[in-house]
Parts: C-alpha cells; sequence; structure tokens
C-alpha cells in the first residue's frame, strides 16, 4: 500500500508538473489568438474606412483602418481584444460611421496585415503608433477618445496613463490578466507564471481622462467583479454600466450603445473649426 501511495504521489506531481510547464510554455498562444488574414476595408463591409499603415519605434508595420468622420465630431482611438481581426469590429466600427465620429483602429502586431508577433509590450508600442498618428492627423487630444475592448483594455489603460486624451473607454476590462487566468486555473500560481500581466490595475490610477466602464453582468470570460476592482482603482470622474444578461462585451447592447455614444460627446465634442488640420486628399477635407 505505501508503494502504490508512492507512485500515485509521483504521478499526481509529474502530472501537475506536466501541466505548469504547458500553461507556461504555450501562454501567450492562449492569450493572443490572432487571425493572420487582411481584409479590404470595403470587402469586409466598411466601405466607408481607409486603410493605412504605421510604423513602431521598434521597426514593425502595422495595418490600421481610419474613418474621417464629420467636423468637430470624437475622434476614437480603437484597440480590439485578442481574437481575430479588424473585419470582425465592423459592427461596431458602424456605429461609429452612423454617428460620424472618426476613428482609427489597429491591428496589432502578429495580427492580420501587420508584422511582429504579439506580447505586452509590443502592443503597447502599437497603441503608441495609432496615438501618434491620431496626431498626425491633426486631431488634439482633448478630441481623443480611447476606446479597449476586452485584451485591449490592459493597453487602452496603459496608452491613457501615459497619454492625454478626453476620455477613456473600456469595454469588458480586468484588473490584470494574472487576475483573469486565476479565474480559470486556481490550481496554479499564474500570478508568478504570467509573461504579459497588462497590469491595468497598477496603471488606471495614472490616468487624467474621465472614465467609462461598460460589462455584460453574465461575462463568461471576464467575471464583472474584475471590472468592478478596476472601477474601484480609477480616478473621478467615473461611470460603471452594466449590462443585465449580457456575456463578454457590452457595447453594442441596445441599453448600453446609446448611453456611450452620450457619453463620448458630452466629453471630446468639438466646434467644427475651418482651421483644423486635413486629411490626406483621399478623406474629408476638415474636421
Amino acid at each position: 500500500m505505501a508503494r502504490y501511495l508512492k507512485h500515485a504521489l509521483a504521478a499526481l506531481f509529474a502530472g501537475y508538473f506536466a501541466a505548469l510547464a504547458g500553461l507556461v510554455a504555450f501562454q501567450r498562444d492562449f492569450l493572443f489568438r490572432p487571425d493572420a488574414r487582411r481584409a479590404d476595408p470595403a470587402a469586409a463591409g466598411l466601405a466607408e474606412a481607409q486603410e493605412t499603415t504605421l510604423k513602431t519605434r521598434d521597426g514593425e508595420t502595422l495595418l490600421a483602418w481610419r474613418l474621417s468622420g464629420d467636423c468637430g465630431r470624437p475622434f476614437i482611438l480603437y484597440l480590439p481584444g485578442n481574437g481575430g481581426a479588424l473585419r470582425d469590429r465592423v459592427p461596431r466600427f458602424r456605429r461609429f460611421v452612423e454617428d460620424r465620429f472618426g476613428m482609427l483602429a489597429v491591428s496589432y502586431r502578429g495580427y492580420g496585415g501587420s508584422t511582429g508577433a504579439p506580447a505586452q509590450e509590443g502592443l503597447f508600442l502599437d497603441a503608441e503608433a495609432a496615438y501618434a498618428e491620431a496626431l498626425r492627423l491633426g486631431y488634439a487630444p482633448e478630441r481623443i477618445v480611447i476606446m479597449g475592448e476586452s485584451l485591449g483594455t490592459g493597453v487602452a489603460t496603459h496608452l491613457a496613463a501615459t497619454h492625454h486624451a478626453a476620455g477613456l473607454v473600456l469595454d469588458s476590462p480586468y484588473s490584470s490578466i494574472a487576475d483573469v487566468a486565476a479565474e480559470r486555473y486556481s490550481w496554479a500560481p499564474v500570478h508568478y507564471l504570467v509573461r504579459d500581466p497588462f497590469r491595468s490595475d497598477r496603471e488606471i490610477g495614472k490616468a487624467r481622462a474621465p472614465v467609462l466602464i461598460l460589462h455584460g453582468e453574465n461575462d463568461s470570460v471576464i467575471p464583472i467583479r474584475l471590472a468592478r476592482r478596476l472601477f474601484d482603482l480609477a480616478n473621478e470622474p467615473k461611470t460603471f454600466l452594466s449590462a443585465p444578461g449580457r456575456n463578454h462585451l457590452a457595447l453594442l447592447d441596445p441599453g448600453v450603445y446609446p448611453r456611450v455614444r452620450d457619453w463620448i460627446e458630452a466629453h471630446a465634442g468639438a466646434a467644427c473649426e475651418k482651421a483644423d488640420a486635413s486629411f490626406p486628399h483621399e478623406a474629408r477635407s476638415k474636421h
């Protein structure tokens, strides 16, 4: 019996450490799930958007989609979640078109049309490149709303902690990726193993822009309590919108989007000034 227990325990520990090693080795495959296909905006159903490319400080080339928007309207700097491609966000972008918002949505490194491989620090550089492009196009920080979705909320929070903006909108955010991982892998010491922690809980207090958080009450991917934990750490003014019955991602909930649109317009709208900078020739002449 003692020998049997000894072998059973040895097998148990061997299995545990093998599972732990697999979790460590493949964690980026779990976290980042890019769709490498490149889609033309028009072919994806968003003919109003223009495709452009950005250069990062470390030499990567990123694909981005741009909406010109109308004069004086807010400008959304959009940072996607961990899966798919920009084409999968067309229903969201369509709402921006309807509201005449400007937008720049970046395809992270390693995702459709962009070079490189995704990692936390790389995604931070991708967001900085998108912000720099918004400024180059003539948008003042007072017009820029940084919007992050799911994993992208960590990227958005970091950007807002280090750059000025009119507002920060977070759809289905988390306190940290380690906290999310702990919900799924409670058997593993994930807080010591995560290579890309995305510590929004340490960044949100540095952001000076007004904060809007939206979250589905039935979110099975990122529990709403993690979003509330982040909200508690944010500076005022801040607003929390919960979507009853909603699972992951709340922006397009019928009871949520109209309030998000009104919030954006209240914080980032501006008078239409003819002195505003212009897009390149193929875009609208004034913002």
